[in-house]
C-alpha cells in the first residue's frame, strides 16, 4: 500500500468514526409550534450543565461584586414573577425542565440582553428592561425565547457543532496536505473559515427561529400575549439600525424574524385565551 493509498485509508476510518459517533435525538417535544428537528449531540448534557453552571456563578458573582445584581428588588421580583409563570409549562416540551435548578437574576448593565443558560440559569439586564420599555407581555416573549434555547439545548448543540467543525476541519486539512502538497495546518484554517460561514451561521439563524416559535407558546401558555413578540421585535429593530446583511448574521433580520412571528402567534393565540380564562 502506497503512502497515499494509507493516508486514504485511515481517513476514511476516522471519517466513519466521526460519524457513527455522532447520534441524533430530540430533546424537545414539538409542542403546538411543531419545532421537532432532530439534533446531533457531540457532548453530553452533565458536561454542558456543570460548566454553564459554572460560568452562571461566576458571571453573577462578578456583578454581585461591582454592585450590580438585583441592584431593585421591584425590578427583580417583577422577573422573577414572570419566570414563574413560564417554567411550569416548559413541562410542555420538556417533562424534566420543571424541575431544573433554576436561577433569576437581573444584572444592571446598558446592554439589551438576557440568556438563559442550560439547566435554567438566567440573566436579564436592565438595559433590555428599560431602554426598550418593555411590557409584562413583552418582557415574557424576551424570556420564553431565551428559556426555549435552554430547552432545546442550543449550546450543548452548538459545542458539538464546533467539535464536530474541528474534526471537519483537520480531516480536510490533511486532506489537501496529503493530495496537493500543501500544509495541512494551513488546509484546516482555510476549511474552518469557509465552515464557519456555510455551516455555523446558518444553523444559528435555526436555532433563534426554533427560540422564537417555542418563546410564543410557552408565553401563550402561561397567559402572556404571544403577539408581543412582535412589538418586542419592532422596538429592537427601531433601536438596532444598520444591522449587517442577514446571511453574514447569526441572528435573523427582523422583518424575516416578525413575518415568522405572525404566523406562529396565530397559531399559538387559542392557547393565550384558554389560559387567560383559566387564571
Amino acid at each position: 500500500m502506497s503512502i497515499r493509498s494509507g493516508c486514504r485509508y485511515w481517513l476514511l476510518v476516522l471519517a466513519v468514526f466521526v460519524v457513527a459517533a455522532c447520534a441524533t435525538t430530540r430533546t424537545t417535544s414539538a409542542g403546538r409550534v411543531g419545532v421537532d428537528r432532530e439534533q446531533v449531540m457531540l457532548v453530553s448534557s452533565d458536561e454542558v450543565d456543570r460548566s454553564a453552571a459554572k460560568a452562571y456563578q461566576e458571571a453573577m458573582q462578578a456583578a454581585q461584586s461591582k454592585k450590580l445584581l438585583n441592584s431593585d428588588a421591584q425590578q427583580s421580583e417583577r422577573v422573577r414573577a414572570i419566570a414563574k409563570r413560564l417554567i411550569p409549562v416548559t413541562a410542555v416540551f420538556r417533562a424534566d425542565a420543571p424541575g431544573w435548578q433554576w436561577e433569576v437574576n437581573v444584572v444592571s448593565s446598558k446592554e439589551l440582553n438576557a440568556w438563559c443558560m442550560p439547566g435554567g440559569k438566567i440573566a436579564v439586564y436592565t438595559g433590555l428592561i428599560e431602554q426598550l420599555q418593555l411590557g409584562d407581555d413583552e418582557l415574557a416573549a424576551v424570556m420564553g425565547h431565551e428559556i426555549a434555547h435552554a430547552l432545546r439545548e442550543h449550546g450543548r448543540e452548538k459545542a458539538g457543532q464546533s467539535a464536530g467543525l474541528d474534526v471537519a476541519a483537520a480531516l480536510g486539512g490533511a486532506l489537501i496536505g496529503a493530495y496537493f502538497g500543501v500544509d495541512a495546518g494551513l488546509g484546516k484554517s482555510v476549511i474552518g473559515g469557509v465552515g464557519d460561514l456555510a455551516f455555523m451561521r446558518p444553523n444559528s439563524r435555526a436555532f433563534e427561529q426554533e427560540a422564537d416559535r417555542i418563546g410564543v407558546e410557552l408565553a401563550a401558555r402561561a397567559a402572556y400575549d404571544p403577539s408581543a413578540a412582535i412589538s418586542l421585535w419592532e422596538k429592537m429593530g427601531r433601536v438596532s439600525e444598520g444591522q449587517p446583511p442577514q446571511w453574514l448574521s447569526t441572528h435573523p433580520s427582523h422583518d424575516t424574524r416578525i413575518a415568522d412571528l405572525r404566523v406562529y402567534v396565530q397559531r399559538v393565540q387559542p392557547l393565550y385565551l384558554a389560559a387567560r380564562k383559566s387564571r
